[in-house]
């Protein structure tokens, strides 16, 4: 894809954070085609705009961006938007619920300049913005245990998935990377892509960040270890 067709809607509900963020984005080269400062502009502006990635922070009035994220990944839009959730808190429950719901990852708001950017151009590409130690924290806290999350979680059946698969999905709910989970289990990148698009598609799951939601609510990967039980 062209760099330059890279197209960002911030939502957020201080002025500053928002002019902040569209400066940075905007001298690397990426267009910020709108702002909101709350949920329910956040969605008319994706609507509006067909943005490829929205900044969305999760507290805001009214609407807040939690529910807009739902909104946008439920509007049935045959692109939709990458969701990357702002948040000031890295063990926010909030956070937790949005990669739940679809979200590609999260962001603390004093990212860096060039995270912020990087980002932004890692979640376009369909991958998912998981810093492992923080998701591994976020999940140990806010997972809920299989025996609870019931129906609220009817695509989240593993048994459709093969050995290698398992396998994979445990190593993804430990943040690995393509490259770090080729060189684990001795395949190519390109192998490993193909086994996570797999993955997602007999899970009917978004990105690689519910995979790791998954991996744990399922008992795949047990709260406190890390490490996949044996099947």
């Amino acid at each position: 894809m062209n760099e330059q067709s890279l197209r960002v809607v911030v939502a957020d509900d201080q002025a500053l954070v928002r002019t902040g963020f569209r400066l940075i984005l905007e001298s690397e080269g990426i267009e910020v085609v709108a702002e909101a400062e709350d949920g329910e502009q956040a969605v008319a502006a994706v609507r509006r705009c067909r943005p490829d990635v929205v900044l969305m922070d999760i507290r805001m009035p009214g609407l807040d961006g939690l529910e807009a994220a739902r909104r946008i990944l439920a509007d049935g839009a045959r692109q939709q938007p990458r969701i990357i959730m702002l948040t000031t808190f890295d063990l926010d429950h909030y956070v937790y619920a949005a990669m739940a719901a679809g979200a590609s990852g999260f962001l603390l708001k004093d990212v860096t300049p060039e995270h912020l950017a990087a980002a932004v151009r890692l979640v376009r590409t369909g991958d998912a913005l998981l810093a492992p130690a923080i998701t591994r924290r976020l999940v140990e806290r806010f997972a809920r245990p299989a025996d609870q999350a019931g129906a609220a979680t009817p695509h989240r059946e593993l048994g459709t998935l093969t050995p290698r698969e398992l396998e994979v999905t445990g190593l993804l709910a430990r943040g690995l990377s393509n490259a770090e989970l080729a060189a684990r289990l001795g395949l190519s990148e390109a192998t490993v892509k193909t086994h996570v698009a797999r993955i997602l598609g007999k899970l009917g799951l978004r990105d690689r960040a519910q995979v790791v939601v998954a991996a744990y609510e399922t008992g795949l990967v047990s709260v406190g270890s890390a490490e996949h039980r044996q099947a």
